[in-house]
């Protein structure tokens, strides 16, 4: 007998409250707390939202804080903020492990391991308005951003600040610069958070351009140790059409929080959907050498759309540079004038007799790269403009193309090419970026028609347009076109006094080098204290590789007969360590050709040491204290490794398990002398080759702001005859 049951009817009132009853349960259950982890489970982060409706996040570190609850939110001008009265629509999560290979790195191959939070809010009282926010929690750290889809009730708004806080978990010891719209040039202070409102007048010396924030901020990166061991460091990831941040201190509560650089008219950032922030990012460990082999923020940013990459290559380069500094014998300028405008008859000037990029004078240095292995050669000062190019907030200062009277281009790219050299143009802008992008395709035509495939670019003094910064949206979109348009032409970008990078050589492997930092050139403007460098890679280099022009073997400048009395504070030892420590695809033996053919054993380092890197091993860090790096060349079995100290001396502990087991190597070691010191004997060094193994455990000694290079290399029976074993 087949039997049919009945149909039931539900009255549909009670379909609407078992309906309503389900969006509150979902509603509720989307309100509680949202929790990932890390992949290794180390990193804990929870978000929510306040009761009334503010976004929070906090992060943990093995149980212990790292960032504790702080609000996220942005202040629009012109219309309601995104900063309270959301309730949560939807919350996703998901896992990447995959890896990648950089086109020029410290490493061959970077994995991308990351657990992924996406929350969407809704703000009901603005028609349903709603924006995400991203959450990706890497094993060595955190990054997040804002993102804003397209929707009917949001496509453009300008940004009055962002407010996303970093409430930190106590007074820790922080490494910092002073908040800054146009420069990061300053020297480094370490103190506790607590110390800054009183250190800041102090810390904020004049330098070019500067425009510093008036509220209590500081830079990022920004590097922080807690009392409890944690390494921590704030930065940003994949910065475009987007202002630079600075973080604003609370002191007294131990409280960090966004500071965008404005613009000309006091915005923040003019926005149109679907966009987003650049990632907010922090870095956390217990040990500081995993601070510098973090790979976050090279995660964070986009893959390249570059279809061919091959015309991109490291180099090693000498210049026409670091004698406009210290030896008194030569200029950038040709003329004596110090009024001149383009299209003048620059022909009629009154040489000044110590014009340095010559024909002669550029010859010099391009046979000297060429005996000495070189790539490249960089000429400052062989366009016409330099007499009057800064401070005078000028807008057509140089065009790029144009010679002065005693420099032959043809003859000098005919020469060079007879070598095997190139030629590094320079484009220094004087801060008029309106002027360069005028004249940028045709400058490139003309890089282009006489040999040059890189390109070093400055931006020294105030910015044109008038009343931008240099780590304003407006700028920071400028240097990206640059980047852009110089790959259209398969020309490679190293630019100084740009903002500070943040992981956008992925995204662009053409900008492959910046200087965005108090470099070597301070050396000869009131010097670099000794732990400089031990602070470097971990806040300017967190974001990027650094042009800064190591390799001075002459640290008493008054060597020179200028009457000064001014010195490089460090050991000639550790300039060449810096060709380990201080990461660029593109290194600068920056000190002038006789003083290598001074030193000759000690320039056989930077002759042979690589700038483009399979694996990077850090051995020890400490920020502010020291830092020892070993590095295997891309596609050798050479490897390279360097240690650097600040004003204390001390024994680096080398270890080299990286070296393949059961083969032995020569180690040639370039280490300070017994007696040798920053400020006394500097020169002084040693030389010493000996066997190491996979075994080997070297206690190297380091002179007060000292170091040492070591380079590894295969070696026959014959050539180890006699070389002690360590």
């Amino acid at each position: 007998m087949n039997f049919k049951p009945k149909k039931m009817l539900i009255p549909f009132r009670y379909i609407i409250h078992l309906v309503g009853l389900f969006l509150v349960c979902l509603s509720s259950f989307l309100g509680q707390a949202q929790v990932i982890s890390s992949p290794d489970k180390n990193l804990s982060l929870q978000f929510e939202l306040s009761a009334n409706g503010v976004p929070t996040y906090q992060l943990s570190y093995k149980n212990k804080a790292v960032i504790k609850p702080s609000s996220l939110g942005l202040e629009i001008k012109d219309s309601p903020s995104f900063m309270d009265g959301f309730s949560i629509t939807n919350s996703a999560q998901n896992s990447v492990d995959n890896s990648w290979n950089p086109v020029m790195g410290e490493e061959k191959t970077i994995r991308n391991h990351y657990n992924e939070l996406v929350v969407t809010l809704a703000q009901v009282q603005n028609n349903n308005r709603y924006i995400r926010i991203r959450f990706r929690l890497f094993d060595d750290g955190l990054g997040f951003r804002y993102e804003f889809p397209k929707q009917n009730d949001l496509n453009y708004f300008v940004i009055k600040e962002e407010h996303t806080e970093f409430q930190l978990a106590g007074n820790h010891k922080i490494f910092w610069i002073p908040g800054d719209y146009d420069t990061n040039e300053y020297a480094y202070t370490t103190s506790k958070i607590s110390e800054i409102p009183s250190l800041m007048k102090k810390a904020t010396i004049p330098i070019n351009a500067q425009q510093p924030i008036q509220e209590l901020a500081v830079q990022t990166p920004s590097m922080m140790k807690s009392e409890d061991g944690l390494y921590i460091n704030i930065h940003e990831a994949a910065l475009i059409n987007y202002p630079a941040m600075s973080l604003n201190v609370d002191a007294e509560n131990f409280k960090m929080s966004s500071h965008l650089t404005p613009d000309a008219v006091g915005s923040k950032g003019y926005m149109q959907t679907d966009t987003q922030t650049p990632w907010r990012t922090i870095v956390v460990s217990d040990k500081a050498t995993e601070i510098l082999a973090s790979k976050l923020i090279l995660n964070l940013n986009e893959p390249t759309s570059y279809k061919d990459v091959s015309w991109i290559k490291p180099m090693k380069y000498i210049g026409i540079w670091w004698e406009y500094f210290v030896a008194g014998k030569s200029t950038w300028a040709y003329g004596k004038e110090n009024n001149v405008k383009l299209g003048q008859d620059f022909t009629k000037l009154t040489p000044n007799g110590k014009h340095g990029a010559t024909t002669e004078r550029a010859k010099e240095y391009i046979a000297f790269a060429a005996k000495n292995g070189f790539d490249a050669v960089l000429i400052e000062g062989w366009n016409v403009g330099w007499e009057d190019w800064i401070g005078n907030w000028k807008e057509d200062v140089f065009d790029f193309v144009t010679a002065y009277p005693d420099f032959d281009v043809k003859a000098v790219h005919e020469f060079a090419a007879s070598k095997g050299v190139k030629i590094m143009m320079h484009h220094e802008t004087s801060g008029s970026a309106t002027n360069y992008e005028r004249r940028l395709d045709r400058a490139f035509e003309f890089m282009n028609e006489n040999g040059y495939d890189a390109v070093k670019t400055g931006y020294v003094g105030q910015i044109i347009p008038r009343g931008e910064h240099h780590d304003g949206q407006w700028m920071v979109n400028h240097y990206i076109h640059v980047a852009q348009r110089a790959a259209d032409y398969k020309i490679m970008v190293n630019s100084h006094e740009a903002v500070r990078p943040t992981g956008l050589n992925r995204t662009y492997p053409n900008w492959v080098a910046q200087e965005s930092a108090r470099g070597t050139e301070f050396e000869a403007m009131g010097g670099l204290a000794p732990e400089h460098t031990t602070i470097l890679p971990f806040t300017r280099l967190m974001g990027g590789p650094m042009d800064f022009t190591p390799g001075i073997f002459q640290t008493d400048l008054s060597y020179y007969n200028t009457g000064g009395k001014q010195r490089v504070n460090t050991t000639l030892a550790k300039q060449l360590a810096y060709y380990v420590t201080m990461y660029s695809p593109i290194q600068m033996a920056a000190d002038i050709p006789d003083n290598y053919n001074r030193f000759p054993d000690a320039f056989q380092f930077i002759k042979d040491v690589a700038v483009d890197w399979d694996n990077t091993y850090i051995l020890e860090a400490e920020p502010g204290d020291y830092i020892t790096i070993a590095r295997r060349a891309k596609g050798k079995k050479e490897w390279f490794v360097g240690g650097i100290s600040d004003e204390n001396s001390r024994t680096a502990k080398v270890t080299f398990e990286y070296l393949p087991k059961g083969t032995k190597y020569i180690a040639t070691i370039y280490a300070d002398a017994k007696d040798a010191n920053w400020n006394e004997k500097p020169q002084n060094y040693t030389v010493t080759k000996v066997i190491v193994t996979s075994k080997t455990v070297l206690k190297q000694y380091i002179a007060p702001g000292g170091g040492f290079a070591i380079s590894i290399k295969e070696g026959s029976f014959r050539a180890m005859k006699g070389l002690q074993k360590i």
